[in-house]
């Protein structure tokens, strides 16, 4: 199978990894953002700080998501490291975070080892505008390298801002769901036949790209309801992309 997906703790799933085993690591960890005070930051959900009171999708919620601003970059900085251990000299990583969490970001992609390259921009179309104020339309995704990196072995050309709005609707299954177009050309910076990573894979975009991009996937998701529904989009993905070249009938 092109993809495994483990439901369990990231960091000690990614510890029986063995070194080396992925190219890219593409992932949206839980932000741990939100809210005008501390209390508001750590005390609410993730679907009470994401979600709206009149929201129509009943989402299940997920951990996380309640560390303070030191905390938070202490778990992302021992992640990273245990990541970059994963990845091939030359790989690169790459971290969703919001503008409350950048400065974090950046810091801790730092002190894990990685080689800090840039910040990138998710435009959100239908972003609701604020009154008297600039509306906060954009996250961010902080990347990175393991080392420098060859071009010749992915002689790809990527723009720095992509612009889509999240799911919605039935096509919505997760409160932080990543469009899959956006995905699909985030995990180009892995090479043809490489292997993605995402550590925080919740339901499964970041995976369902890699695949329908002609990369492997590796997915740890801890909620058991959230792996449950990556599975099976997963599993979708790879039905709906086989061919009769890919099927070997035994007689």
């Amino acid at each position: 199978m092109p993809f495994s997906l483990h439901q369990g703790d990231a960091l000690a799933v990614l510890s029986g990894l063995p070194d080396g085993c992925v190219d890219s690591v593409i992932t949206d960890p839980p932000y741990n953002s939100g809210g005008r005070t501390a209390k508001e930051r750590t005390t609410r959900s993730a679907k009470q700080k994401y979600t709206s009171a009149d929201s129509k999708n009943d989402l299940a919620d997920f951990t996380g998501e309640n560390m303070d601003q030191r905390s938070y970059g202490f778990w992302l900085t021992q992640i990273m490291t245990e990541a970059h251990r994963l990845t091939k000299t030359g790989g690169t990583a790459l971290l969703f975070t919001d503008w409350r969490q950048l400065p974090t970001t950046t810091d801790a992609i730092q002190a894990a080892g990685w080689l800090w390259r840039g910040v990138l921009a998710w435009h959100k179309p239908q972003a609701r505008p604020q009154k008297g104020r600039f509306t906060q339309n954009c996250e961010f995704i902080v990347w990175a390298s393991k080392g420098p990196i060859d071009g010749s072995r992915n002689p790809v050309y990527l723009p720095g801002m992509y612009s889509a709005s999240q799911p919605s609707g039935s096509k919505r299954q997760h409160i932080t769901q990543k469009p899959v177009e956006v995905m699909r050309e985030l995990v180009k910076i892995s090479p043809e036949g490489g292997t993605v990573l995402d550590f925080c894979a919740g339901s499964g975009s970041t995976g369902v790209a890699a695949l329908l991009e002609g990369r492997d996937f590796i997915g740890v998701e801890k909620t058991e309801h959230y792996a449950s529904i990556a599975a099976d989009r997963l599993t979708e993905t790879i039905r709906a992309t086989l061919t009769k070249d890919d099927v070997v009938l035994a007689t």
